[in-house]
């Protein structure tokens, strides 16, 4: 609103000021020209009145010093003249005005002829003195002018900002409006430029309204179909386990996936259900370093398989976060590179302190992404030409699309680059410090 509001009153006061210059640029060109002619007039009305007084041959010269000088001549011989006339004549003998140059100055001439007395009368006045007195008179008008743009400037302001207020109202009731709140604006008589805006946004804030009660039902939804057939799965997980042994490996495989199954549908929901305001209202001090450690060990399995070498570095770290999203983000992270990285690989997490938080990095020795489909690999179900593993290796495309959820969640940023090794993709995941980082009594999530 206030670059809005200075760009009004500069661009106003900048125009008047342009308008105000030429104008006066104008009336002082013209005002110079009207000068010329009186002073022009005056010249001439000077060489009549001296060959009015002028009588005989016997007139001594007349001490004049000032801006005007004069001589009188008569059948060639000078009569007379002023004390700051020179000895020869100071224009032509010719009726008219005209400029000439003696006494290191520039001078206007005028030259009239008496018939009755047959004399002439050269008359001359000092240029430089007559633009100073014309630019003095000039400037005189000008000048409260230009002392006035200043208080024409905060009266400009003044009106600007009074024209402004209802946008700045509006502006106002836009940012006080809480995040579940799309309600319609509602403001007493607006002005019909405003009429425009608040109607667009009215119909902007209805249009979010419906898309965000599509999105709910659509979770609510999906939530019961997910949940319907996970918790036949536990039923037939729990009727099989009678009939084997406690210890089955393949049963307790089974109950874990099928946990972690149902824990990844609630948290998905729970990621596209909930604002950044609500979600980031429950975030909790969290160590990454003990929470990637505790993922680490337990997905280490999965690594060994391939016989990829997992190596993590790193100290401890809080940052403020959701436990089970962070769980999430590091897990897509990992399982992204057991993936992609061929039989032999190796994988390496690294945390570390920086000035401005704490970077989360997960590099692997895989076949790398290239740099135009650096960005794409984010979006839902996007597969580099279908899967850039060459095993084929089973995916859907969300599991970056959720990282990405979980990072702008965090209010963190994510960068995808080479990795150290000769070929191979890099993560890394930079984090806001959090605000009890050194607190002693902080635990890990």
């Amino acid at each position: 609103m206030n670059s809005i509001r200075v760009f009004l009153v500069v661009v106003t006061l900048a125009v008047l000021t342009l308008f105000t210059f030429i104008v006066s640029l104008r009336g002082f060109q013209s005002s110079m020209e009207e000068a010329d002619r009186l002073f022009d007039n005056q010249l001439l009305d000077v060489a009549h009145l001296i060959a009015k007084i002028y009588t005989d041959d016997t007139a001594e010269n007349v001490d004049h010093i000032g801006a005007i000088t004069f001589q009188v001549w008569q059948q060639g011989l000078l009569k007379a003249s002023s004390s700051n006339a020179p000895a020869t004549e100071i224009s032509v003998l010719k009726p008219g005005f005209d400029f000439s140059n003696f006494g290191g100055y520039r001078w206007r001439t005028v030259a009239y002829y008496n018939d009755h007395s047959d004399i002439w009368v050269l008359a001359a006045q000092r240029m430089d003195l007559r633009y100073t007195l014309a630019e003095n008179v000039i400037l005189e008008s000008i000048y409260p002018v230009v002392i006035g743009l200043p208080v024409l400037g905060l009266l400009i302001w003044l009106i600007v900002s009074q024209g402004l207020k209802p946008l700045r109202k509006l502006a106002d009731d836009l940012g006080n409006k809480q995040p579940e709140d799309l309600s319609p604006l509602k403001i007493d008589k607006p002005r019909n430029e405003l009429q425009q805006i608040v109607s667009s946004s009215n119909r902007l804030l209805a249009r979010l309204e419906t898309s965000l009660l599509r999105e709910k039902q659509f979770a609510s939804d999906a939530a019961h179909e997910l949940r319907t057939p996970i918790s036949a799965l536990k039923v037939q997980l729990y009727n099989i386990s009678k009939e084997l042994p406690q210890d089955h490996e393949g049963i307790e495989e089974l109950a874990y996936t099928t946990g972690r199954l149902e824990r990844i549908v609630e948290q998905i929901l729970d990621l596209y259900k909930s604002s950044p305001d609500r979600y980031t209202a429950n975030f909790v001090p969290i160590d990454l370093a003990a929470l990637a450690r505790e993922i680490l060990a337990r997905e280490y399995p999965l690594f060994d398989k391939k016989n990829q070498t997992l190596e993590f570095l790193g100290d401890s770290c809080f940052i403020p976060g959701d436990r089970f999203a962070l769980t999430t983000l590091i897990y897509n992270l990992l399982s992204n590179a057991n993936k992609y990285t061929p039989e032999d690989g190796s994988v390496v997490v690294t945390i570390n302190k920086e000035s401005e938080g704490v970077r989360l990095t997960v590099e692997d020795s895989g076949p790398g992404i290239p740099d135009d489909q650096r960005l794409k690999i984010f979006e839902r179900f996007y597969r580099i030409g279908g899967d850039r593993n060459p095993l084929r290796e089973p995916g859907c495309g969300l599991g970056l699309a959720i990282v990405k959820r979980i990072v702008d969640l965090h209010e963190a940023s994510i960068a995808v680059t080479p990795s150290r090794f000769e070929t191979g993709v890099a993560f890394h995941v930079s984090f806001p410090v959090c605000p009890v980082n050194e607190s002693p009594g902080a635990r890990p999530g």
